[in-house]
C-alpha cells in the first residue's frame, strides 16, 4: 500500500463558513450508491454517486449532530441540536443513466441548487429532548444519552417508526452514568458541547438483531472469547448486545442492554448496570472493532468482515491520539485473558474508521493516516480454542495518505477488488472518495546498507546545520522582540506620564526662546528649543523631536496660507535628568521679510514602524527567502504616537531690538541690515557724507506721518495682574516690562525703569512704545477711572499692526485670567457704551464700502478712497473703550 498514492476523486462541494467546517459534528453515511451527509449545519444532503447529483436536501431547525440509517426500513434518524431525534422516511430514489445525469448538469444554471430544500416537518420529531447528545438504533430499540445537570443518563426507548403519525416510543429503561459538567450557556438554551459522547453497540456472535445486521447501524459484532472477557458471563449467556459509551472526560464504560430492559421491572443497584472498562484521560472520539488475525489471502484482499466473520479487536481513540486496543490472547499459564495495549498516534484526531484487513484510518488536521493492527500468517492455530487470536503489535507505525483536514470518514462497502474505498468530507466542505491499493504490504523498517547509512548521516548532519542556523536566527528574533517590548513599555510609561500631567509641570518639557544672531553675514532670528527630561524614564530608540514652524500669511497677500516647515531631530538616549538643545532659524527669508507672528510647536513622536517593524519581520531566511518583501504588510497601520509638548508664538514684541539701550560697540553690531540687500549696500556706499539715507524706511519716515494705535487698560486691572513680580515699581514701567518679558532687552528696561522705548523692527522700521497713565472721565458715573494707555507709533503700517496685535493678544490673556478670579468692573454708563458701539459699527460699515469702491474705481479716484480708508482705520485703532 505504501508504494501507491491514493486516488482522490471529488464528488461535490458544500457550503462552509470562512474558517472551514468544525470537527466533531459532520457525518457521512454510505449505502450502496447513496451518500447521506451533514456538515454540522442545519442541512442533511442526499447525494447519488452514480448520477453525480444531489437528490434531496433536508433543512432542520438547528445543527445536525448525528445520523443513523436503517436501510431495510428506508428510515433516516437525525439528532438535531437542542431539539431531539427526527425520523425521516426516505423514498426509493429513481435511477437515471449517466447520460441523463450529464444532461441535468448542463441544464442547471450556475449557483442553482439541483434539488429543492425540504424543510423538515416538526411532526417528524419522534423524541423531543433538548439535552440529547447521542443515540444509536439497534433493531426495535433506541438508545439515547442525555446530559443532565450533574450526570450523564442513558435511556432506552422503543424505536419509533416513520409514518404519517409518528409517536415517541415509550421509555423501557434508564441508568445514570458518571458525573458530567455541562458547558455554561444562555438560560433556557443549553450550550453546545465541544465534544460529543460516542455510542457503539457491540453484539455477541449468537445475537441476531431483528431485520438488520449490527454493522448496518454502526454497531460491531465481537468474537465470543473477547465478548465474554470484556462484558462477563451474564451478557454472554443472555446473548445480549452491549452499549459501549465513550465520554468527553475519557471514560469508556458499557451497559448490558437486556439488563437495562429488566431494570425498570426489577429495580436494583444502578451502579451494577454500568461497568467502566478503561479511562483514556482525554475525550473519546471513536469506538470500533477490527478483524486482526487474517489468512494471507484475506489480508491481500482487504475485504470488510461479512456477517459470518466477527471482529477480534476492540479499539477506542482519544482526541489527542491516545489509542486503546483490546484483544483476547493466551498468557503464560495457558489462560485466556484480555490484552490491553495503549498506543500514541499523531493528534489531534478529527475522525476515524475501521476498514478491512485489520486496518484503521484516522485523520488529523495535517494528514490522513492508516495503521495496521493485523497479525498476518497461516490459518489460526488449532491449539487455541474459541478462536483466540495472537498478540497485538508492540507499536503502530502510521502511514500517510497525503490527504489533510478530513472531518468525517466512512469505509464504503462497494470496494474495488484488492483495495479499499473511503468516503470523506474535508474541512472545506468537499465530498470525495479515496481509492487505496492494499495489495502491497504495509511499510516496514527497511534494511540499512552502507551506502544508505552514509547518505542518512549526511542528511542528518545537514539537518543539524539547518537547525543550528534556524536557532541563531530565532534567537536574534527573540532578542529583537524583547528589545521592542522593552521600548514599547518605556513608550507607554512616557505617554501615561505626559497625558496625566496636563495641569501641573510636565515630566518631559520643551521650552522655546528667541534671540537675534548672525548667520551668513545676515541678521537672523533664531529659536532655541530646550528639551528636558525630568521623568524617571529614558528616551531611546524610536523617539523623535518634531519642531513645526508655522508663519502667518503676508500682509500683502491675506488670501494665501502661511508656510510650514517641520524639523525632525532624533532623540538618542536622553536619560533622566538630561537635556537636549536645538537651535533653528526663523527668518527673515531670502527676500528679507519676516512674517509675524510665527508659531513654534514642539512634539515628541514615537515611531512604531521603526521599533516594531524589525521585530515583526520574518527572521528565518530558510522559510522566507525574500524577507525584505514582508515587513510592509506586517507593520502596524498607525505610523506612531504623537505627544504634544509645547506651543510658542513669536510676535513683534519679542523680535524688537533696541540699539539705543546698548553700548556703542554693541549698538553697531546689533543694527539690522538693510545692507543685506546688495542694491541697498551699493546705494549706501555712494551716499555723500552728511546726506540723508535714501532707503524705503527713511523715505517713509520723512514723507509719511507715523501710523499709530493705542489701547487703554484699567490701572486697577493692571495692578491686580502685575502685583506678584512688579511690587514697588511704577505702574507704567511695570507694564512695559510685562509687555517685553520675552524680549532679551527686558533686563535693561527693568534696570532703567523705562516707561517708553524706541525699538527697531526686523525690517529696520522704527517702533515707539509709550506707556502713560490717563484718566477716563466719560465712562463711569462715579467719576474718572484711572487707566494706562499703551501707544504704538511706527513709520511702517505693517509693523505697527504686528506690534498692536501682539499687545492685544497679551491683554486678552490677562483679562481672561483676571475674569476667572472673579474680579468685577465698576459701574458704567450704558448709554455712553452703546453710543461708542454704534460709532464703531458705522466705521466698520464704511470700511466695507470703501474697500468695495476700491475694486471699481480708476487710479485717480482710488487715491482719495485709500486716503479715507486709512483715516477710518486710524479711528478704529484708537477706540474710546477701556479694558476693565
Amino acid at each position: 500500500m505504501a508504494g501507491a498514492a491514493p486516488r482522490v476523486h471529488y464528488l461535490a462541494g458544500f457550503s462552509c463558513p470562512l474558517g472551514g467546517l468544525a470537527a466533531g459534528k459532520p457525518r457521512v453515511l454510505c449505502h450502496e450508491a447513496e451518500v447521506f451527509l451533514s456538515t454540522g449545519s442545519k442541512f442533511v444532503y442526499v447525494y447519488d454517486q452514480e448520477g453525480g447529483l444531489l437528490t434531496a436536501v433536508y433543512q432542520f431547525p438547528d445543527q445536525v449532530w448525528h445520523l443513523q440509517l436503517l436501510a431495510v426500513h428506508r428510515a433516516l434518524y437525525v439528532l438535531c441540536a437542542r431539539r431531539g431525534i427526527y425520523c425521516l422516511a426516505l423514498n426509493t430514489p429513481s435511477r437515471r443513466s449517466a447520460s441523463q445525469a450529464h444532461e441535468d448538469k448542463e441544464d442547471r444554471e450556475d449557483g442553482e441548487l439541483p434539488s429543492p430544500v425540504i424543510p423538515v416537518d416538526p411532526d417528524t420529531c419522534v423524541l423531543p429532548d433538548a439535552t440529547l447528545c447521542a443515540f444509536t438504533v439497534l433493531g426495535d430499540v433506541l438508545v439515547t444519552l442525555v446530559q443532565g445537570p450533574t450526570q450523564w443518563k442513558m435511556q432506552l426507548f422503543e424505536r419509533p417508526c416513520p409514518g404519517e403519525d409518528p409517536r415517541p416510543g415509550s421509555l423501557v429503561g434508564e441508568v445514570e452514568l458518571s458525573t458530567s459538567t455541562p458547558p455554561s450557556g444562555v438560560p433556557g438554551k443549553p450550550a453546545v458541547p465541544y465534544f460529543l459522547p460516542v455510542l457503539c453497540c457491540v453484539s455477541p456472535p449468537g445475537s441476531r438483531a431483528p431485520h438488520s445486521h449490527p454493522q448496518d447501524c454502526g454497531g460491531v459484532m465481537l468474537e465470543e472469547a473477547l465478548f465474554g472477557l470484556l462484558f462477563g458471563t451474564d451478557a454472554t449467556l443472555l446473548e445480549s448486545p452491549v452499549i459501549l459509551c465513550g465520554l468527553p472526560d475519557g471514560q469508556l464504560c458499557c451497559v448490558v442492554l437486556k439488563a437495562l430492559v429488566t431494570s425498570r421491572s426489577a429495580p436494583g443497584d444502578p451502579k451494577a448496570l454500568v461497568k467502566i472498562l478503561h479511562h483514556l484521560e482525554e475525550p473519546v472520539v471513536f469506538i470500533g472493532a477490527l478483524k486482526t488475525e487474517l489468512l494471507t489471502e484475506e489480508a491481500a484482499g482487504g475485504v470488510l468482515p461479512s456477517e459470518d466473520e466477527h471482529s477480534d479487536c476492540l479499539v477506542a481513540l482519544g482526541h489527542q491520539g491516545r489509542t486503546l486496543a483490546i484483544k483476547a490472547s493466551w498468557n503464560e499459564s495457558g489462560n485466556l485473558v484480555p490484552e490491553l495495549r495503549e498506543y500514541c498516534l499523531p493528534g489531534p484526531v478529527l475522525c476515524a474508521a475501521c476498514g478491512g484487513g485489520g486496518r484503521m484510518y484516522h485523520s488529523t488536521p495535517s494528514d490522513l493516516c492508516v495503521v495496521d493492527l493485523a497479525w498476518r500468517g497461516t490459518p489460526l492455530d488449532s491449539q487455541q480454542p474459541d478462536g483466540a487470536s495472537g498478540s497485538l503489535p508492540p507499536m503502530l507505525s502510521p502511514a500517510s495518505l497525503s490527504i489533510c483536514s478530513v472531518l468525517t470518514l466512512s469505509v464504503s462497502s462497494r470496494e474495488p477488488a484488492g483495495g479499499t474505498k473511503l468516503l470523506a468530507l474535508s474541512a472545506k466542505g468537499r465530498l470525495m472518495t479515496c481509492s487505496l491499493d492494499l495489495n502491497s504490504e504495509m511499510p516496514g523498517p527497511a534494511r540499512m546498507t552502507a551506502a544508505n547509512a552514509g547518505q542518512k548521516i549526511k542528511e542528518l548532519l545537514s539537518g543539524i546545520g539547518d537547525v543550528s542556523e534556524r536557532v541563531s536566527f530565532l534567537k536574534k528574533a527573540v532578542d529583537q522582540r524583547n528589545k521592542a517590548l522593552t521600548s514599547l513599555n518605556e513608550a507607554m510609561n512616557v505617554s501615561c506620564a505626559l497625558l496625566s500631567s496636563r495641569e501641573g509641570p510636565q515630566p518631559i518639557s520643551c521650552t522655546t526662546t528667541t534671540a537675534w544672531g548672525r548667520q551668513q553675514l545676515q541678521d537672523m532670528l533664531m529659536a532655541t528649543c530646550l528639551l528636558e527630561n525630568n521623568s524617571s524614564f529614558s528616551l531611546d530608540q524610536g523617539w523623535t523631536l518634531c519642531i513645526q514652524v508655522l508663519t502667518s500669511s503676508s500682509a500683502l497677500a491675506l488670501d494665501t496660507a502661511g508656510s510650514t516647515v517641520t524639523y525632525t531631530i532624533p532623540v538618542d538616549r536622553l536619560s533622566p535628568g538630561s537635556q537636549r538643545e536645538v537651535t533653528l532659524p526663523l527668518g527673515p527669508s531670502e527676500n528679507g521679510v519676516l512674517d509675524l507672528p510665527v508659531t513654534v510647536s514642539c512634539t515628541l513622536f514615537y515611531s512604531l514602524r521603526e521599533v516594531v517593524g524589525g521585530a515583526l519581520a520574518p527572521s528565518d531566511p530558510l522559510e522566507d527567502p525574500f524577507p525584505e518583501e514582508y515587513p510592509v504588510d506586517l507593520l502596524p497601520e498607525q505610523e506612531g504616537i504623537c505627544l504634544p509638548l509645547s506651543k510658542h508664538t513669536v510676535d513683534m514684541l519679542q523680535c524688537l531690538r533696541f540699539p539705543g539701550l546698548a553700548s556703542p560697540h554693541a549698538r553697531a553690531s546689533c543694527l539690522p541690515g538693510p545692507a543685506s540687500d546688495p542694491v541697498d549696500t551699493f546705494l549706501e556706499t555712494c551716499r555723500p557724507p552728511g546726506s540723508e539715507p535714501a532707503g524705503p524706511a527713511s523715505l517713509r519716515a520723512k514723507y509719511l506721518p507715523p501710523s499709530s494705535a493705542s489701547i487703554k487698560v484699567s490701572a486697577e486691572l493692571l495692578r491686580a495682574a502685575l502685583e506678584d513680580g512688579h511690587s514697588g515699581v511704577p505702574l507704567c514701567s511695570a507694564t512695559l516690562q510685562w509687555l517685553l518679558a520675552e524680549n532679551v532687552a527686558v533686563d535693561i528696561v527693568r534696570a532703567q525703569a523705562l516707561s517708553s522705548i524706541q525699538g527697531v523692527a526686523p525690517d529696520g522700521s522704527d517702533i515707539h512704545l509709550i506707556v502713560r497713565e490717563v484718566a477716563v472721565t466719560d465712562l463711569s458715573p462715579a467719576g474718572p477711572i484711572q487707566a494706562v494707555e499703551i501707544q504704538v507709533d511706527s513709520s511702517s503700517l505693517a509693523d505697527m499692526c504686528r506690534a498692536h496685535h501682539a499687545i492685544v493678544g497679551r491683554m486678552q490673556t490677562m483679562v481672561t485670567e483676571q475674569a476667572a478670579q472673579g474680579s468685577s468692573p465698576p459701574d458704567l454708563r450704558i448709554q455712553y457704551l452703546r453710543q461708542i458701539h454704534a460709532n464703531h459699527e458705522a466705521l466698520l460699515r464704511e470700511v466695507q464700502a470703501l474697500r468695495d469702491r476700491l475694486c471699481t474705481e480708476d487710479e485717480a479716484s482710488s487715491c482719495a478712497t485709500a486716503q479715507r480708508l486709512l483715516q477710518v482705520y486710524k479711528q478704529l485703532r484708537n477706540p474710546s473703550l477701556t479694558l476693565l
